[in-house]
């Protein structure tokens, strides 16, 4: 929990002040996309070799290994601001090898949660690791917009890079696996073993319904990437105030997870879930029409409250509707969604913003949001019905099944 800590830590910091300082050389929306897509499209191209070795070999050397290229990527950040040399090109290329340890950080990490706590602790253990996480997102922007407006980006940088560094210390020195299951087959090639990966998502549909849903929500109702120009140009405050604003949701994030982790609850998952990414739409609608930093304060507060539910939800139907040496296939493919969701949707955000305005694009953004909530409870009614955790696998099961009978 504390590398956990020290990892999101560091890459909520370098994402406030890589998307200041960017806006700040550039004055233009589509230099956000860009950064969003810079980090994005390596992801995407390793998405397949990083599920099949996170499969077959241990999955802690290759955390390890990607939070150290994410510190050499800080390294780099830290390097060209303290040369005179921090033009947009220089960071869209540190962004992109950003991009492929996230890769491997992403998948690896929520492949390794069940390997070190039992599989009856798993719930609470996602929503205590997750509140962790979120923790390190609310001193991160806002610790981050401080720090930028007080010495730049090289003294962030740099401790971005101390905190990564420390992160994989801990992680190769103190954790422990003790509940590591047996090592994927190596048969076929790796195309082959990815395939059935993919078979596996696509037969299942609590699985592929719970991560679309977060695909499409998030992809098409997100407001992050415009928050450097609400600060600019709406709400006029600074800095300081787009680090307080990214601390926002992570705020909402943190104290719901905060009840989670002392109070899980285990019944009516599916319907939660859907309840939930609704309120998202809704707080992001309040807050793209918003002019008054404190209901925009407020209204990131709720739709981080609701993500973090959404997340409790989605990431233990996934645990428990994969076998352990399937999870770093399904993990890379979810991996993949969230990404897309989050960097895909910077770049939808950005190049909305370009055409339309940021508050036109943010109001469209929040009504596609609710639209995809209402669809896919029409399409994924065993998601939207499911009662219990336990009963993911379960139904999990069904379709293997039936494959098996034809």
């Amino acid at each position: 929990m504390a590398a956990r800590l020290l990892a999101v830590f560091a890459t909520q910091v370098q994402a406030v002040v890589v998307a200041w300082q960017v806006y700040d050389l550039t004055r233009s929306p589509m230099a956000l996309a860009y950064v969003g897509l810079a980090q994005f499209l390596p992801m995407l191209v390793l998405l397949l070799p990083a599920g099949d070795l996170i499969d077959r070999f241990s999955r802690k050397p290759i955390l390890a290994v990607s939070w150290a290229v994410g510190a050499v990527c800080s390294g780099l950040l830290w390097w060209l601001s303290g040369h005179g040399a921090a033009g947009v090109t220089g960071i869209y290329a540190v962004l992109v090898l950003f991009g492929c340890s996230r890769a491997f950080s992403g998948p690896a990490l929520q492949s390794l949660l069940p390997q070190i706590v039992p599989r009856e602790q798993l719930a609470p253990a996602i929503a205590a690791n997750s509140m962790i996480m979120r923790a390190a997102s609310i001193g991160g922007p806002f610790l981050g917009g401080l720090l930028y407006a007080a010495g730049g980006g090289e003294l962030t940088y740099a401790i971005c890079f101390i905190s990564l560094l420390l992160g994989t210390v801990l992680l190769v020195a103190l954790v422990a696996v003790r509940y590591a299951g047996a090592p994927a087959p190596t048969q076929g090639t790796m195309f082959e073993r990815f395939g059935a990966g993919i078979r596996f998502i696509r037969t299942r549909p609590i699985i592929l319904g719970t991560i679309s849903l977060d695909l499409f929500a998030v992809l098409l109702g997100g407001v992050v990437a415009l928050l450097p120009i609400y600060a600019h140009e709406v709400l006029h405050v600074g800095p300081q105030g787009l680090g307080a604003l990214r601390s926002a949701m992570a705020i909402g994030e943190v104290s719901a997870g905060l009840y989670l982790s002392l109070r899980p609850f285990n019944r009516r998952v599916g319907r939660t879930m859907f309840i939930a990414v609704a309120v998202f739409g809704v707080a992001n609608l309040v807050f793209s029409l918003s002019s008054v930093f404190i209901l925009s304060f407020v209204a990131l507060m709720i739709a981080g409250a609701a993500d973090m539910v959404s997340v409790y939800i989605r990431g233990a139907l996934v645990q428990f509707s994969t076998p352990d040496h399937m999870r770093g296939r399904v993990n890379a493919v979810n991996m993949l969604f969230i990404g897309s969701s989050n960097e895909l949707g910077e770049f939808r955000a950005g190049t909305s913003a370009a055409a339309l305005g940021a508050i036109p694009a943010a109001i469209v953004g929040g009504v596609c949001t609710l639209a995809v909530v209402g669809l896919w409870s029409r399409i994924f009614p065993t998601l939207r019905d499911v009662d219990r955790f336990e009963e993911a696998s379960t139904i999990s099961e069904q379709p293997a099944a039936r494959a098996q009978t034809d």
